[in-house]
């Protein structure tokens, strides 16, 4: 089993203490967010999207040192990204931490430093609150442009 102390890295320091994007978006297509009654930690964000790519995001992270990490990684890597792949992060880290799934690969296998929070079923959900909230953001978009292709009645 994996020692409290050997979560915390020395590159998941580094990650949770540059954590980009935390200006909020002035005109955001949706905001999300997401809480952890368990710890406290908060995430919220900002997201904008052409078609089915985000173009633009900004956060606000109140979370422990796991929170920072997951919210730094998202960050850095999302714009560019598609609703699929955002999915499909936040899908492999919830098998990862819930299940004992691999990590995430590619660009974002730095979310692989938050392998070891398996072990540590209270300290999951500070870990998923971006990608809580990242999701709830995309859905929120995605019925806006449902609803505005839906004929007048």
């Amino acid at each position: 089993m994996t020692r409290p102390e050997d979560i915390y890295s020395d590159k998941l320091l580094t990650l949770a203490a540059a954590i980009p994007r935390t200006e909020r978006l002035a005109s955001p297509q949706a905001t999300a967010r997401a809480h952890s009654k368990l710890c406290g930690s908060t995430v919220e964000i900002d997201l904008v999207m052409d078609g089915d790519v985000v173009t633009d995001y900004g956060q606000t992270v109140r979370a422990c040192l796991l929170g920072q990490t997951a919210a730094s990684v998202m960050g850095r890597e999302i714009v560019g990204s598609t609703a699929a792949e955002l999915r499909a992060v936040g899908a492999t880290m919830r098998a990862m931490l819930k299940q004992g799934g691999p990590p995430p690969d590619g660009r974002w296998e730095d979310l692989a430093l938050l392998e070891s929070v398996r072990d540590y079923k209270a300290r999951q959900p500070s870990t998923l609150l971006v990608f809580d909230a990242v999701e709830d953001a995309i859905a929120q978009i995605e019925a806006q442009l449902a609803n505005s292709s839906q004929p007048a009645m």
